[in-house]
This record gives structure tokens, sequence and C-alpha cells, in this order.
């Protein structure tokens, strides 16, 4: 599997090259970051320090597509319309654990899945995926007596707040009251807020450290609670489930996937 990095000098990206750099079934062929990372021109491996790959971190996205069958992607909401648009000339498939898109990016990712196979999830862990199908499953059990909030925690260098995961398990609680994936969430609170209103979804993000993430589902009864928590102690399962996820998409038609169709939560 011939693979392209985009965003190849983030945290993600660096774990995505080691873990693929120790596979002897795939192979580094291109990686790409903004014009002004300090790192360009330097060897995607030795930044991942694992010695030298033989590809250098390039700011030409088009360059970095050249050989690939697939693009992972793990980069800024900003890139990813540019990136899609260059799949789809170059005709290789997308894996993409970005987020905070907005409606454009999104759209673009539709309009693109009408020609090649992308992958978008929020999260790549298939623990979180889990955590996901357990959230659902508990408020279907629990019914509508059981309050629910989301609390998620993650390093002081994310720029994103609350977690596209944590948004992903907000909506796994929807689908489970049966109002399918509302959004309709309370993302702070403060002053006098009045009663909680019926049915609401709270989400709390703190930051802070080093923390790769931590999401937290919380149902709260009448005498009880029910808490449903996931850890990330590394990067490496995130990265695990990229490198799935992009074995996977290349063996499917054109269309716009998730981490619930690589793990067969839903047909694709």
């Amino acid at each position: 599997m011939k693979i392209a990095i985009s965003g190849a000098t983030g945290r993600m990206g660096l774990a995505v090259a080691r873990l693929a750099q120790a596979d002897s079934d795939i192979e580094i062929v291109g990686g790409a970051a903004a014009p002004n990372d300090p790192n360009q021109g330097r060897d995607i491996g030795e930044l991942a320090g694992i010695g030298s790959v033989g590809v250098a971190v390039t700011a030409d996205m088009a360059s970095a597509l050249l050989s690939a069958e697939v693009v992972i992607d793990f980069s800024v909401a900003s890139v990813v319309k540019s990136l899609v648009q260059l799949a789809v000339r170059s005709k290789i498939a997308v894996v993409s654990g970005t987020t905070n898109l907005d409606a454009d990016a999104k759209a673009s990712l539709d309009k693109a899945a009408q020609t090649i196979p992308i992958l978008w999830a929020p999260n790549m862990s298939l623990g979180v995926q889990v955590l996901a199908e357990l959230t659902e499953h508990a408020l279907r059990r629990l019914g509508p007596t059981f309050d629910a909030e989301i609390v998620e925690i993650h390093h002081r260098k994310k720029i994103d707040a609350p977690s596209g995961t944590a948004l992903r398990i907000a909506e796994a609680i929807s689908e489970g009251r049966g109002t399918g994936r509302d959004r309709s969430f309370i993302l702070a609170r403060e002053g006098e807020t009045g009663a909680r209103p019926a049915g609401s979804i709270g989400v709390l993000a703190l930051r802070g450290g080093d923390n790769p993430g931590e999401h937290t589902a919380i149902f709260l009864g009448q005498g009880e609670r029910l808490e449903l928590i996931h850890r990330s102690a590394t990067r490496d399962h995130f990265a695990r489930g990229a490198l799935r996820a992009a074995a996977w998409v290349l063996q499917h038609p054109p269309g716009l996937y998730d981490m619930e169709h690589v793990i067969g939560l839903r047909p694709a």
C-alpha cells in the first residue's frame, strides 16, 4: 500500500509514518505540510525518529500525492477542500481524521466521494468507535429519565474545542434517544442558566498537559450514575486505525465512509 501523509510533521502524521515504516506491506511515498513549517525539506523518517525513508516534506501537495494510492490526512480544516480536489484529479483514496470542518469542507467531501472512496472520521480509534456504540445502546436502555453529559480532556496545544470525538459521542446519545444526529448541544454554561432543559446534552472541554485524549460519557439518573470512559495513553492506536482504514477504503468503491464501516457496525 503506497501512502502519502498530509500533515506529515504533526503528532499524528509522524505516528502514522513511524507505524507505516514498521509494516513491510506499506510504503511512504509522499508527505506534505504547511509552507511555513520549519521542517520543510527534511526526511519524514528522520522527523519520526525511524531513520531516513527517502521522502522529504514538501509544501506541494500535488507532488506529495504523485505515486500514492491513498492519502492519510491529519492536517487542519482549511486544507481539506483543496486536498480532496487534488485527490480526485489524482484518482487516489482519502482517509482523513481532520476535525472542525465547516460546511464548505464537508460539502467538498460529499462531492469528491462521488468519484473516489473517502473515509472521514473525527477519531480513528477502534475503542472510541465501540464507546460510541455503547453510548447509543446505553441511552436506549436507560430511557429519557437519565440526563447525559460528556467531558473530554486533551493536551494544551489542541486548537479546537470541543473535540470532534466528543461531538460524535453526543450524536450517538441523540441516536440512542431516537432524535437522529441532532447537534443542538450545550457547549458552555455560565450565569443563571435556569433548570437543565429536558433532553439536552452538555459537552465540556478541558485542556492541559500532554493528554492525547480522554472522553467520558456520563448518564445521571435519580440516585445513580453510569460512566463510560475511553482513555488514550499514546497516539499509536489512532495511527493504527488510520492505516487499517486506508487498507479498507482501497477495497471499496467511491463513497463517503467512516470507521463504523471499517469495523462492521454499518454496511458499506
